[in-house]
């Protein structure tokens, strides 16, 4: 997707980790510190995302879950 038409915004971080940053993207495909920041949160809000999307059993799945474990003998 091409940057055209898009809004931006403009977020500090501190100096020293901003020099780390564009200390580790030498030589990669980021052209700046912004691309990898951006890079960066995409990923983790993708990865909590996906935590989120995962299913969780009711208390009532669970326990039918473990009475099925009890009658097969797995839970005491």
């Amino acid at each position: 997707m091409s940057d055209e038409g898009r809004k931006y915004t403009t977020v500090s971080i501190p100096k020293p980790l901003y020099d780390k940053i564009k200390s580790r993207i030498e030589g990669t495909g980021f052209t700046s510190v912004s691309d990898y920041v951006t890079y960066v949160l995409r990923e983790v809000l993708a990865s909590l995302e996906e935590e989120d999307k995962e299913e969780v059993f009711s208390e009532e799945e669970e326990e039918k879950v473990k009475e099925r474990l009890r009658a097969l003998g797995y839970l005491d």
